[in-house]
């Protein structure tokens, strides 16, 4: 039997130890061994990317002994450090594929929420005993409810503050976790779970009204494609939407609305490759209730194969029902031989050992699509091989502190099947992926992380997605285009 190389390599390297100095071009062959494993590591860069490479290297070398260094500090205190600085720009420029998981609640920004919607005709706002507001469209005063006492008409409130920016700025507070003092503000994973709950339940009196419905999703295109990305998968619930005169349209209106302004938006743009919906349900929710959601996922999925790409569970993990709790819902599409493809979001947890914790092994044991967030994948050494084994892509998320502590870096040193992307953009006050991007090149990555990594993790989006081979091969052709026009414009 031949050795492997890798088995060969290991044993030059006992015996060159054994023999006291290591040899040095053993020495360089470890080097490379290791960083050809990496993400990006196989790519074979031209000579255009490999002196773009080159300006990357010195710029993010000059970043990282910057004080402060952007990634290691909370990402509210670095937005302004990363807008300034010329790798964020250069990224904004790239090419980046897909935006495989993004909830349909922070799609767009706050910004574009309070400066055109509140300001439409017939908006009503209610501050709530909690310190929250709340938003509805209505003809006239809406009644009373058990959290909401007393509504006002926008346009006269906003009138009376006489102050409209510093009111507007205010309403922005609510609708983001954004906050000059981020320690102070979320000293715990509850308090700022706590705060998006509350955001979201203030933006959904906005986005359910049915005409702002269609422009929200037409903004949350222009937003991606602005920042040059090219296709979107988005988790929704689907949420019943309303008309001004009280009409309540029901999920398979929204269904056709959102592929009615994808149609319209693709025909608009054409190097946009489109937009699919992933029925995301909350995991608060009874056996019997996602047993009925799952079947209803199936049937829509049924109905429009080309825009219902699957179905997932939500909610924070460590307060919420596992996915072995819903083990008989989950199983009825096999059972029944329905087509239901499942994006979960498992390991969005760092508490080994509880039921939170091994969301990472049920999702694969459903065989889920993809991970969301899969923190506590680190922490699962044989999951972490049956989905680098199966090429389930984790889907690398969320602002910490330190991004050079993320546990993607692990993943991102194995060469483990990835993608990037944004989750909630609008409550860190951002939109497109040119922010996550930024971190997972430059804090998660280091200096490890060169054009090769930017080019699988763009290249990953389209490859991981739902889009059938087809429009995959597709989507990889109109990146290339892109891409080569990037690099040639950069290098």
């Amino acid at each position: 039997m031949t050795a492997s190389p890798h088995r060969a390599l290991l044993t030059l390297l006992w015996l060159s130890a054994a023999a006291g100095m290591p040899d040095p071009s053993q020495r360089d062959l470890l080097i490379r061994q290791e960083a050809s494993r990496q993400t990006g590591g196989g790519v074979a860069l031209t000579p255009a990317e490999r002196r773009l490479d080159a300006e990357l290297r010195r710029l993010k070398e000059r970043e990282m002994a910057a004080d402060p260094f952007p990634p290691a500090v909370h990402f509210f205190k670095a937005r302004s450090l990363i807008r300034d600085s010329p790798i964020f720009k250069l990224l904004q420029d790239m090419p980046k594929g897909g935006a495989l998981h993004i909830h349909s609640s922070s799609l767009v920004s706050a910004e574009w929420l309070v400066k055109n919607v509140t300001y439409r005709p017939h908006c009503y706002i209610c501050f709530t005993w909690d310190n929250s507001v709340r938003f509805v469209f209505s003809q006239q005063s809406p009644y009373p409810r058990w959290d909401c006492f007393y509504w006002q008409l926008l346009s006269t409130l906003r009138a009376k503050v006489g102050d409209a920016d510093a009111f507007d700025a205010s309403l922005m507070q609510h609708l983001t976790l954004v906050t000059d003092d981020p320690d102070g503000d979320y000293p715990d994973q509850d308090a700022v779970w706590d705060k998006f709950e509350r955001a979201f339940i203030s933006s959904a009196g906005l986005v359910s009204h049915a005409p702002v419905l269609r422009d929200y999703l037409l903004q949350g295109l222009h937003e991606l494609h602005r920042d040059n990305v090219m296709y979107l998968e988005l988790r929704s619930g689907l949420s019943r939407t309303y008309e001004l005169d009280g009409t309540i349209h029901d999920k398979i209106w929204t269904l056709r609305t959102f592929q009615d302004v994808t149609r319209k938006f693709v025909a608009e743009h054409p190097d946009f490759l489109g937009a699919r919906l992933i029925v995301a349900v909350h995991r608060a929710w009874s056996t019997s209730e996602v047993k009925a959601a799952v079947e209803e996922a199936a049937a829509l999925r049924r109905d429009f194969p080309d825009v219902v790409a699957g179905f997932d569970l939500v909610g924070r993990e460590d307060s919420g029902r596992p996915l072995w709790y819903f083990r008989d819902a989950l199983a009825l599409p096999a059972k029944l031989g329905l087509d239901l493809p499942y994006f979960f979001h498992a390991g969005e947890t760092d508490k080994e050992g509880t039921e939170a914790d091994q969301n990472i092994l049920d999702a694969l044991l459903f065989n889920t699509s993809r991970i969301g967030h899969g923190y506590a994948l680190a922490h699962h050494p044989l999951a972490r091989e049956i989905s680098r084994r199966g090429e389930v892509a984790v889907e690398v998320l969320k602002l910490v502190s330190d991004l050079r502590n993320h546990p993607a870096a692990v993943l991102m040193s194995e060469g483990h099947p990835m993608v990037i992307s944004s989750d909630d953009p609008s409550m860190f006050g951002t939109s497109g992926l040119s922010y996550d991007f930024y971190q997972a090149f430059v804090g998660i990555g280091g200096l490890n992380a060169n054009v090769g990594t930017l080019k699988e993790l763009a290249l990953n989006s389209l490859r991981y997605s739902s889009l059938p081979e087809t429009l995959k091969d597709t989507g990889r052709a109109m990146w290339q285009r892109k891409w080569d026009a990037f690099i040639s414009a950069h290098s």
